[in-house]
């Protein structure tokens, strides 16, 4: 018999809290870029500064640039990048927790149709429950910073259901290299955009900060903590369980922010949200892995592969 892949024998709740804590500390580092730059150019460099990493690491072969693989990583790349670039212009519109839990109402919505069980349906309610306790959500601030949360959840949504057939093919994390770098490109003129107060909307001028070493050495970190080690845990995640519970398995997102909070920032939480903590890990826990269709093996060894012959 052949031995367990290492990555296997980590349950997938852990390699979630791994992949949020690392995003988080992104986070950080994005904040400290929005009074030079754009959101939405914060984000587009985080994607280059992971699509240069992923192509540096895993140098997809010329399969992975062409016909319907190239085509599938690509939406998913673009999926992810939207997604970013949505939340980014939320949070710099909305308080953070309003902006979270908009954006939850997309892997909620996947979890709630892929859902087969009621104890799943419950588990699905437990999640989004806890989350808009931790998120405290209060619907105020701008008209454009709700449609950008929600802009951002549809990505989230669409970013679970690509993701997956991704993972499923075998090679996601070398599809990722590919769909980041698609992305990249075509969404490259968001580096044009100027900053909140500038006094050019889009042009030349905007690219000024980029001149700044330290604000390239922070969009590299940012692209390594944000995108390539959350984004290649899920790729582990999405090829062991399904749709509904990898949905649900976000919800340890924010809960991942709150203890952050409370170790790095002393931002102790309320009744309200340690109440949502324990409903989140409750949906978790509470959550059925019936209907979870197991992933095939790749067909040919030679291809690159998730938690297996390569590093995941």
């Amino acid at each position: 018999m052949r031995p367990r892949p290492s990555g296997d024998r980590i349950p997938a709740p852990l390699l979630f809290l791994a992949g949020g804590t690392s995003m988080y500390i992104g986070a950080a580092l994005a904040v400290g870029l929005f009074d030079r730059l754009a959101p939405s150019a914060v984000a587009e460099l985080r994607l280059i500064g992971a699509a240069l990493i992923l192509l540096a690491w895993r140098r997809p072969g010329r399969d992975a640039w062409r016909g319907v693989r190239l085509v599938r990583a690509g939406l998913f790349g673009l999926a992810t990048a939207l997604m970013n670039v949505a939340y980014y212009e939320a949070i710099a519109r909305l308080p953070l927790g309003t902006a979270v839990a908009i954006e939850f109402t997309g892997p909620v919505l996947v979890a709630a149709l892929a859902s087969r069980r009621f104890r799943d349906v419950g588990a699905v309610g437990l999640a989004a429950a806890g989350v808009l306790l931790i998120a405290d959500v209060r619907w105020s601030g701008s008209p454009e910073g709700v449609l950008w949360a929600l802009g951002a959840a549809a990505m989230w949504a669409a970013y679970i259901l690509l993701g997956k057939r991704v993972a499923r093919a075998g090679s996601g994390i070398d599809d990722l290299a590919t769909g980041f770098t698609v992305a990249a490109v075509a969404l490259s003129p968001l580096l044009f955009v100027g900053p909140a107060g500038s006094d050019t909307v889009f042009g030349v001028t905007n690219l000024g900060p980029l001149a700044d070493p330290g604000v390239l050495a922070l969009s590299v970190g940012l692209g390594v903590l944000s995108s390539v080690v959350p984004y290649v845990l899920d790729q582990v995640v999405l090829r062991r369980v399904g749709q509904a519970r990898f949905a649900v398995l976000l919800a340890l997102l924010p809960v991942t922010a709150t203890v952050i909070g409370v170790v790095a920032l002393a931002q102790m939480p309320g009744a309200l949200e340690g109440l949502g903590i324990l409903l989140v890990i409750a949906a978790v826990a509470l959550r059925s892995r019936d209907g979870d269709e197991p992933v095939p093996e790749p067909a040919t060894s030679g291809e690159a592969t998730i938690g297996r012959d390569r590093p995941g």
